[in-house]
């Protein structure tokens, strides 16, 4: 496993890679890497003949009352892991590497970025797409993998390419869960005892949805009273949103037609959780 910690030694080893003719691709993480990770990286090994895994925590995503401070960090244990992938190529940059002093300029997406997580974390996707867009131009890579439980952030990304014209592959990972559904995260871990159990509840009301909704309801507003009462029965869980939009565009959608996806957000004491499912009418 080569490390590279200097953006201006990942570009030169890129250009290099380029040179070869090689296909790169790049693997986005904020470090404390579980099961979700590992399958975007075995995608990834798949796809590519050299496989750039970055582990960056982002402090521009992180709105000044949220976790960024206390995000888990576990540099040996994600080296551990990643040993299991080798080759492969850790991108581990500083904070000052990323936005030295001085740095005022920024990317954002100005239309799915307000919806659903977007109300909630100010700023939050300005950040996220920002960090990309720095990682796309120091890796360069030909393809970049992210996964399908942060829904709002890859369709955000996909926008992003299309729109500043990035020259890379946007490829999404189904979500890996949990012995009982509970969408991998590396905020789990902040899940006390009872908490993690009370967390099961989240997937229990995705399946409600995608039953009713495959038994032919069409009434959003039904299915969404049904998975807040689901949720309800669990007293530590706070519901930020419940939403059934278009997977597309993020619009609220007004009846059942096609494909639809559920999208929730939790907060379960002081953990905030997200998941999504898309569901064919």
């Amino acid at each position: 496993m080569k490390a590279i910690k200097s953006p201006k030694e990942m570009s030169a080893f890129s250009q290099r890679v380029k040179e070869r003719g090689q296909k790169l691709a790049l693997v986005p993480t904020m470090g404390s890497l579980h099961e979700g990770h590992l399958a975007l990286i075995e995608a990834a090994k798949g796809k590519a003949n050299v496989v750039v895994v970055s582990i960056f925590v982002n402090p521009t995503q992180f709105a000044p009352n949220e976790d960024f401070k206390s995000y888990p960090r576990n540099p040996s244990k994600d080296k551990n892991k990643l040993k299991l992938f080798e080759p492969l190529i850790l991108f581990t940059p500083s904070e000052s590497d990323m936005y030295p002093n001085g740095y005022a300029t920024w990317v954002e997406e100005d239309v799915l970025s307000k919806k659903l997580c977007g109300k909630f974390r100010l700023g939050h996707f300005k950040g996220v797409t920002t960090v990309v867009s720095k990682l796309f131009n120091i890796v360069r890579p030909d393809m970049a993998f992210f996964g399908e439980k942060d829904y709002q952030q890859q369709l955000i990304i996909k926008k992003l390419v299309r729109d500043m014209t990035y020259p890379v592959e946007i490829l999404t990972c189904p979500t890996v869960r949990e012995y009982d559904g509970l969408a991998m995260s590396s905020r789990n871990q902040y899940l006390s005892e009872k908490d993690r159990k009370s967390a099961g509840i989240l997937y229990k009301a995705l399946i409600r949805a995608k039953k009713d909704i495959e038994d032919g309801e069409k009434d959003c507003r039904r299915i969404i009273v049904n998975i807040g009462r689901m949720l309800g029965f669990e007293p530590s869980v706070r519901v930020d949103y419940i939403a059934i939009v278009d997977p597309e565009t993020l619009e609220e959608a007004k009846e059942i037609k096609g494909k639809v996806l559920v999208a929730l957000a939790v907060r379960i004491n002081k953990t905030r959780l997200i998941d999504s499912m898309v569901i064919n009418a």
